[in-house]
């Protein structure tokens, strides 16, 4: 992959970060390419989570540098991130619980909004447009996620699995260039990691989004996946496609024990 770094979308340089006397992560280094899904694995403790923190802006690092469509995000504050085209979820879900599923994917769609405080404030024609507008893309995405019949329900009424997807839905109003999943797959049921990877495949093959996945399931990672980045305490330990991660002694020796 290194060969390609300059035409990849994020190029992750020597990140390091440092919480007191502890190294989280330790000049990890890796590039992501355009239009493909790429995976984020390690055991508990890697470093995996800091590193989408990174990206996020929620963190700062102490060292190396994050480019984004060739451009540093280093001093990027995180309000902009979704201006800029990066767009996440959550382990934990963050939604506007009273607030219907349309409501909730507009709040997604409102990163792009125009309009500004005082246009708003005061429903100019432009601002009517362009809310007119946010209403129709998200029922769109809401289609086009067979989220519709959910559309004016509270998102805290239903399902655990329903309200993922609604998540989804409001990361992907922003029309990001990039979508990190944050353990998407926490807490769902078969049928629902069936979905998720087709949803996956979906993002990335129709929609032309790039996808940084982070996840502990295994099976769904090695399916969706078109490169697998590996850390371990904080440092990256290998890369490669998936047939070569499962093959990879180190791989196995972080997740197994050498057996001594």
């Amino acid at each position: 992959m290194s060969n390609q770094s300059a035409s990849a979308l994020l190029n992750v340089k020597d990140i390091t970060v440092r919480f007191g006397g502890i190294v989280a992560l330790d000049s990890v280094s890796f590039d992501v390419p355009r239009n493909k899904v790429c995976g984020l694995i390690g055991p508990n403790g890697a470093g995996k989570t800091t590193l989408f923190n990174c990206l996020s802006r929620l963190y700062q690092y102490q060292a190396g540098d994050l480019l984004f469509s060739g451009q540093s995000i280093t001093h990027t504050p995180v309000h902009a991130m979704s201006t800029i085209g990066i767009g996440r979820t959550f382990q934990n879900l963050a939604m506007f619980r009273t607030m219907t599923v349309r409501q909730n994917v507009m709040v997604g769609a409102h990163a792009r909004s125009a309009g500004g405080f005082i246009g708003t404030m005061l429903k100019t024609p432009t601002v009517r447009a362009e809310e007119k507008q946010l209403v129709e893309d998200a029922d769109a995405l809401l289609s086009y996620l067979k989220l519709s019949e959910f559309a004016d329900r509270a998102v805290g009424d239903l399902s655990f699995g329903t309200q993922k997807r609604v998540e989804f839905a409001r990361a992907l109003a922003s029309k990001p260039k990039m979508l990190l999943l944050d353990e998407p797959a926490a807490g769902l049921n078969h049928t629902e990691l069936s979905d998720l990877a087709d949803f996956i495949r979906t993002v990335r093959d129709d929609m032309g989004i790039t996808v940084l996945l982070v996840e502990h399931h295994m099976s769904l990672v090695m399916e969706v996946s078109d490169w697998i980045v590996v850390l371990n305490f904080g440092k990256k330990i290998a890369e490669g496609t998936p047939e070569e991660i499962q093959r990879n002694p180190e791989v196995i020796r972080a997740y197994l024990g050498d057996g001594n």
